[in-house]
């Protein structure tokens, strides 16, 4: 046989240990066994089976275990490979004893421990791979003595410390990569202008410091420059743009400022530009249109302004633009998008007007485009209707006008599409049903009209629709509930009408929100709720038509309840103490109906309304900072901005309700929220003591019912209650001294009552100025009402104010009874009538 000095078995689908034929092949010099199954460890007796190896690939296999110490004696071995495999122990200390080595992968195994310093021996190393390794280290300086080292990977590990000058002494260093580390400090820059040769220098996903160094631009043979998520500072250095060579350059999420160099117009090479997350400022420069080979321009959320220059017109091979998020305005190039073929399109949250670009998918192939949070008006292109590879849209929150279903419609795989806030008219036509990829469908705050087509019933796919604050009219169609996998339905504020479709189906549908609001709907307590939507977290049936009981199966049937709205029916009977079961509920709203009965004491056990949170704010307020995503590891190569695309948990648990004098929209903060309003009905009896028990509530409206007795003594339990609203009830005897415990109360209103006393002073109290939340309270005095009070304690005052009031009547009936007396006597005895005749009759004459 033929002396074997070269074998290669990769992708051979290999099992189990080190082929034992291998082992007897003792003239090999070449061995590759990657890509195949291979386990155990690997063999101890190598260097004496295979004493004149040179190079060794084991990589992408199973081995395990240790680096053998015994791979120290192959003294012809150059080139040794075992990334992408289960080898620990770290880097061992044996390796820098290998002279002759040229190259050396251990990447993608589970070693750890530190870079041992003596690899700084290996003078003839050129490829040095220890990405994803484990490593807890710093970088050890005498790496620097690797003078003939082209490609040196350490990314993906736990490195700290900074990056040390001493790697300058790496002179012929090609591809540089220590992304997704732990380093800090400033990039040296004596390192760009001792590295010629280099070609790609990847560090982000560190925590380096301080300003992009100039000298970059040294470094004229570079392609690639991958800095992004990282804290660097100051202006981007105009030199970048002598790096004509320069292919990709990712400053992405830093703390850059100031404009985009007007130099970068030298980057004909250039295909991707990402400076997303950063704080720029200015215009973005016209010699872009100089970059033609650019296909990625990525400049959200920053704080650029102007208008875009109508060079970026020039650019042929653009795929991807996003300006998300910055302060451009103006009107967009009118040819924008003419001849190209654009993909992923952004200019959410800007200033734009005018109308879109009737040529923006001239090459049919766009798939996601963002033009909400602006002023554009006019019509959509019609040649969005012809792009059918669209598979995402958000326009809302502009001024569009003209018919929906002469743009939309007809899109096979179209994913998720967002018109909403805008002046869009027309029907929704049966071409709807060809939409069969649609998983969220908001249509609100336009203009649209008529019924709903049955065809809407075959987007079977839909998780979230919104139809809500448009002027559809009818009734749905019944075939309604093949909508089975909605998770947040909102029809509200249109002109339905009917009853609301019943579901023949068994099984339980994905729905948490259901918003019937401001409509017409009829009929008893919707059926459907307690068959099919036991997953139900917020119900809004408010301001319709509903009359009958509220049924007793709502506090099993919907067991994970957070909001009940249900103001301004014809609901009637007794409020059912079931509610009380609903163990997660925080906002119950009931008010405007006819409820009869007593306040259950039940709603005590409201566990939800128990719990104590800190702090709350509304849907107005609540914007993630941008720098939370700072650290975030950031992909290369994104779809969209992802602020740009909204989901259906953007509108999950969103809730309109009447908060403090106006109606308020709260999402994604209905945990920090509790609240009942049982307001304009017939409710009478006490208040029950019970409800002090919920020291989480913010929100009490029991105003407009016949409740009598006293308010509770412990009202002051509630110490994050904002709003109190007693009024037009029958409530007697004192206001509880405890309510001056109120620390945040805002709104109070206790008047049209029968109570009695002083008004308690506190603190909080002493900012509630308007005497009339007190008015039409007879037997009430202190600030800020101008009956004075005595001095004398609160009991005391009180028993003086009732033997006055005593004393007024007594005075008031003597005198009533006295008039009579002597009216009757006038009336009766003559000659008083007479005189007094006459008496009058001289008046008269005067």
């Amino acid at each position: 046989m033929p002396t074997v000095t070269f074998m290669s078995l990769y992708l051979n689908y290999l099992t189990g240990g080190f082929p034992e034929f291998v082992l007897g092949s003792s003239n090999i010099t070449y061995l590759d066994l990657s890509q195949n199954n291979v386990s155990g460890p690997i063999p101890d007796s190598l260097p004496k089976k295979l004493p004149d190896l040179m190079y060794l690939n084991l990589s992408v296999n199973s081995f395990s275990g240790r680096i053998p110490a015994s791979l120290s004696k192959l003294g012809k071995l150059r080139d040794l490979r075992v990334a992408t495999n289960n080898l620990k122990g770290g880097v061992p200390d044996f390796l820098g004893s290998m002279p002759q080595l040229r190259a050396l992968e251990l990447s993608n195994n589970p070693l750890g421990g530190t870079i041992p310093p003596v690899l700084g021996r290996l003078q003839m190393l050129q490829h040095l791979g220890l990405n994803g390794i484990g490593l807890v280290s710093t970088i050890p300086p005498e790496l620097g003595n690797l003078g003939n080292l082209n490609f040196a990977e350490l990314s993906a590990n736990e490195l700290t410390g900074i990056l040390p000058r001493a790697l300058a002494g790496m002179h012929k260093l090609r591809e540089f990569g220590i992304e997704f580390n732990k380093l800090t400090g400033h990039i040296p820059a004596v390192l760009f202008t001792s590295w010629p040769e280099l070609i790609a220098f990847q560090a982000q996903g560190n925590s380096f410091t301080g300003k992009i160094p100039p000298e970059l631009g040294k470094a004229t043979k570079l392609k690639i420059i991958y800095l992004y998520s990282n804290n660097l500072a100051g202006s981007i250095p105009v030199e970048i743009g002598e790096l004509v060579s320069l292919s990709q350059l990712d400053l992405s999420a830093n703390w850059l400022t100031g404009p985009i160099p007007s130099s970068f117009g030298n980057l004909t090479q250039l295909t991707r530009l990402a400076l997303f997350f950063n704080q720029l400022t200015g215009t973005i420069p016209p010699e872009i249109g100089n970059m033609t080979a650019l296909q990625v321009l990525d400049v959200d959320t920053n704080h650029l302004e102007g208008e875009l220059p109508n060079t970026i017109t020039s650019l042929r091979n653009l795929k991807y633009l996003s300006l998300f998020d910055n302060n451009f305005g103006g009107n967009l190039p009118a040819d924008l998008g003419k001849g190209l073929s654009l993909t992923d399109v952004s200019f959410a949250k800007n200033s734009f007007s005018g109308e879109l670009p009737q040529s923006l998918c001239d090459g049919l192939t766009l798939e996601n485009f963002m033009a909400n949070h602006n002023n554009f008006s006019g019509s959509l292109p019609p040649c969005l209707k012809n792009c059918t590879s669209l598979l995402r849209v958000r326009l809302d929150q502009n001024q569009f006008t003209g018919d929906i279903s002469k743009v939309f419609s007809v899109h096979p795989i179209l994913d998720f599409l967002d018109v909403s806030g805008n002046q869009l008219t027309g029907k929704l036509s049966h071409d709807w049903s060809q939409c069969t990829n649609l998983t969220i469908l908001s249509m609100d705050n336009n203009r649209l009209s008529g019924n709903i087509p049955a065809a809407l019933c075959g987007l079977t796919s839909l998780q979230l629709l919104d139809l809500s604050s448009n002027r559809f009219t009818g009734e749905l169609p019944s075939c309604w509930w093949k909508l089975q996998a909605v998770v947040y339905m909102d029809v509200s504020t249109n002109g339905f009408w009917g009853k609301f479709p019943v579901s023949t189906s068994l099984s339980d549908f994905p729905l948490q929100s259901l918003n019937l609001a401001n409509n017409s709907f009829s009929g008893d307590f919707p059926s459907v709720i307690e068959t099919c939507c036991c997953k139900l977290i917020t119900l809004e049936l408010g301001n319709n038509m509903f009359f009958g009981v509220i049924p007793a199966w709502i506090g099993k049937s919907v067991p994970l309840l957070r909001v009940l709205s249900l103001p301004s029916n014809n609901f009637s009977g007794v409020v059912p103490s079931e509610i009380s079961q609903l163990s997660n509920l925080q906002l119950l709203d009931m008010s405007n109906n006819s409820f009869t009965g007593f306040i259950p004491s039940t709603f005590g056990n409201l566990s939800s309304m128990m719990e104590q949170l800190s702090t709350w704010t509304t849907a107005s307020s609540e914007r993630h900072d941008v720098v939370q995503l700072r650290r975030i590891s950031i992909f290369s190569r994104r779809t969209m901005p992802p602020d740009s695309l909204s989901s259906v948990d953007e509108y999950r648990e969103r809730v309109n309700i009447f908060w403090k004098g106006r109606v308020q929209t709260f999402q994604k903060t209905i945990e920090l929220m509790t609240g009942i309003d049982l307001s304009s009905n017939l409710l009478a009896g006490d208040i029950p003591n019970e409800l002090t028990y919920l020291q989480g509530l913010r929100f009490l409206n029991l105003s407009r019912n016949h409740l009598s007795g006293n308010i509770p003594a412990s009202i002051g339990s509630l110490e994050l209650l904002e709003f109190l609203d007693l009024s037009w009830n029958e409530l007697s005897g004192a206001i509880p001294p405890s309510i001056s415990n109120l620390p945040f109360l805002g709104v109070l209103n206790l008047s049209n009552n029968r109570l009695t006393g002083a008004i308690p002073t506190g603190s909080q109290l002493q900012t509630l100025v308007d005497p009339s939340i007190y008015s039409n309270n007879m037997g009430l005095c202190g600030f800020p009402l101008s009956a004075h009070c005595l001095d004398e304690g609160t009991q005391d005052h009180t028993q003086q104010l009732g033997s006055d009031v005593g004393l007024c009547y007594s005075v008031i009936l003597g005198v009533v009874f006295g008039f009579w007396l002597w009216f009757g006597a006038l009336f009766f005895l003559e000659p008083w009538r007479v005189s007094f005749s006459r008496f009058l009759d001289k008046l008269c004459s005067k």
